[in-house]
């Protein structure tokens, strides 16, 4: 049964219960009359503005169909986390490890699109939402997961990021920012670590670093130049996975800013941008009563991915959340009733929003992988 046959359902049944209450009441003719009709308004107002998020979700789906490939990771049926590429309309998606006595998680796409690094654990083994890149081994891979290669020891290489053009990896040890040659793994450059502690990333004009730092306070963004060593703080308090803007100007990161009364004063995750100097900090995602997290801009800065959980900790700790595309220029978009986030931010829009299947820290490549032949793969056409 399609969505508008539920709704259209739905609406019938309002209507036959409306008049079966005015039917009760002693009122005359004229009066149910209208009451019938205004119900019939309120309801033809309801379906018009569903109707409308179908067609913008609609038209959304076509816009990315073919901008280029996700890699994910999600709980295969073996039991275990695999990687799995699709389409970013969620179309043609593959499980590219499918390995039962692994738990292969965090994969990125290399900045050509032609490589893929992530890290492998024994099966069974508990990915820890906070410190995913300490743990397992480094893996790089064919964009399509074939010719897996196992690149350093247990725990080695942790929080690795491609540079730029690919050619070396930087990583978080427990006193600096290192840089090693990615065809060699000799030490390239060592740098102060600046209170980062997880989620080191490349910008993509190799000039800076950003991070996850306690710097003054826990769940600091800050962005670090490489070539001066100097440091800025882009947000503080209660903000993580940072990544880049393609511009190399923005950086996008999640945040639980203070204050909130939900969850118990706990409050909600949510999905922010800034400026890499910490000016013009705005709302994208949000939704009280849920977690968002997992970003990953489209390589070519025009919509995001994401993930939506119920539970802090982006849904690393169970089975992953369920991800999501949006448009850039339609932020900043508040979903759910989210009484209290929209008192804060009034000019939001509601979607539209693409639906994808559950998974786990989402990263996006514009180029073509698998040679272009979409064969062997779940056909889920959005």
């Amino acid at each position: 049964m399609t969505k508008k046959n539920i709704t259209t359902i739905i609406a019938i049944a309002v209507i036959i219960v409306c008049n079966a209450v005015f039917a009760q009441q002693p009122k005359t003719i004229d009066e149910k009359k209208a009451e019938t009709e205004a119900t019939i308004r309120t309801l033809q107002q309801i379906m018009a503005e569903q109707r409308k998020k179908n067609i913008g979700r609609a038209k959304l789906a076509v816009e990315i169909r073919d901008q280029g490939w996700i890699v994910y990771s999600a709980k295969a049926k073996n039991g275990t986390w695999d990687l799995f590429i699709s389409r970013p309309n969620g179309a043609y998606r593959k499980n590219i490890t499918n390995t039962a006595d692994y738990e292969e998680a965090t994969a990125r796409f290399s900045p050509d699109g032609k490589k893929l690094m992530y890290r492998r654990l024994p099966a069974g083994t508990k990915i820890q939402h906070d410190g995913y890149g300490l743990q397992g081994r480094l893996m790089i891979a064919n964009a399509n997961g074939a010719n897996p290669k196992v690149f350093g020891s247990e725990g080695q290489y942790p929080w690795a990021y491609w540079s730029p053009d690919g050619s070396q990896i930087s990583c978080l040890d427990k006193k600096s920012i290192v840089i090693y040659d990615l065809a060699t793994k000799k030490l390239v450059k060592k740098m102060p670590r600046h209170g980062i502690y997880q989620q080191l990333c490349w910008s993509p004009d190799g000039k800076w670093f950003c991070g996850t730092a306690n710097t003054g306070a826990e769940g600091t963004i800050v962005r670090v130049n490489i070539a001066t060593g100097k440091l800025n703080k882009v947000s503080k308090f209660q903000n993580s996975t940072p990544d880049w803007f393609p511009d190399s100007a923005s950086i996008i990161f999640s945040s639980r800013p203070a204050g909130q009364t939900g969850h118990g004063g706990y409050g909600y995750t949510q999905l922010w941008r800034a400026g890499g100097d910490g000016k013009n900090q705005k709302l994208i995602f949000g939704e009280d009563g849920s977690h968002i997290y997992g970003s990953c801009v489209s390589p070519d800065g025009k919509y995001v991915i994401c993930t939506k959980a119920p539970e802090d900790g982006g849904g690393a700790d169970e089975a992953g959340a369920g991800m999501f595309i949006l448009r850039l220029t339609d932020a900043p978009i508040i979903t759910g009733e989210s009484t209290e986030l929209r008192k804060l931010h009034t000019d939001t829009n509601s979607g539209p929003l693409i639906p994808l299947p559950v998974g786990w820290e989402p990263h996006w490549a514009l180029a073509e992988i698998n040679n272009g032949k979409e064969r062997n793969t779940e056909k889920v056409q959005r």
